[in-house]
């Protein structure tokens, strides 16, 4: 029987042989190699003249294939169990490429439809787009006052007082170089990410300089005010700790 071909361009053999499966209407799990074999070598000998031989040596390696799973579904063979079908790694190959080609397909769509898609320019004020909700002090501090804070700040104080020495307290002193608030803001910052939580009354009271102790505690009053490092008292007259928001 004469088969009219009207010549596609086909990305390869597979696509060619899925086009043939398509065209007979039959399913790709139950091949029928013999009809669909001749098809594509007809398919094969109209394309010679359109196509280049290192494209057509594609098309002739799935052709041998073809040959060799017709030769054997022809050929009588003997039963056995479980007998392996000879289409089943063609069938494989076929499934993956279908999946493939039909995934591709999908992205095109996209791709085609993105274009059509129009975007409004970015208009938002600089100080919209950079605004930070405000931290809350009460949710900072909770039960907390800044009074019960300065509390422990001034009992650790007298205590430095109390620890100088009289009589060398009155020595003239070598200028050493300033403590700064932001260098204390970020030891804290790791000491409090580092622990689950740190006692307040100690981390005052370790410091070994007064300077360094007022700067300690305008460090945590930064960083409560900064949303970072959170309170905490577990009752009345207990201790307070610090621990990390974040």
């Amino acid at each position: 029987m004469k088969i009219d071909i009207k010549l596609d361009v086909f990305e390869g053999p597979l696509d060619l042989l899925l086009h043939l499966i398509e065209k007979n209407k039959v399913s790709i799990y139950d091949i029928p190699i013999v009809e669909i074999t001749d098809q594509y070598i007809a398919y094969l000998r109209e394309m010679e003249s359109s196509y280049s031989m290192e494209t057509m040596s594609e098309f002739l390696v799935m052709a041998a294939t073809l040959l060799k799973i017709k030769s054997k579904m022809l050929l009588p063979q003997p039963q056995k169990e479980e007998e392996e079908d000879p289409r089943e790694e063609l069938v494989r190959r076929l499934t993956e490429y279908k999946m493939y080609k039909y995934a591709a397909g999908e992205l095109k769509d996209l791709s085609v439809d993105a274009r059509k898609v129009f975007y409004k320019p970015e208009t938002v004020p600089e100080e919209i787009k950079h605004y930070e909700e405000p931290v809350c002090p009460e949710e900072i501090v909770g039960d907390l006052t800044l009074e019960k804070l300065n509390q422990v700040f001034q009992m650790v104080m007298r205590r430095k007082k109390d620890r100088e020495d009289p009589v060398r307290s009155r020595f003239g002193k070598i200028q050493k170089e300033k403590y700064k608030v932001e260098d204390r803001m970020r030891e804290i910052r790791v000491q409090v990410q580092g622990l689950k939580r740190i006692n307040f009354r100690t981390l005052l009271d370790i410091q070994p300089e007064k300077e360094l102790v007022i700067v300690t505690f305008l460090a945590v009053l930064e960083l409560m005010k900064v949303g970072e490092v959170r309170v905490s008292q577990e009752r009345n007259f207990a201790e307070i700790y610090l621990d990390s928001v974040g």
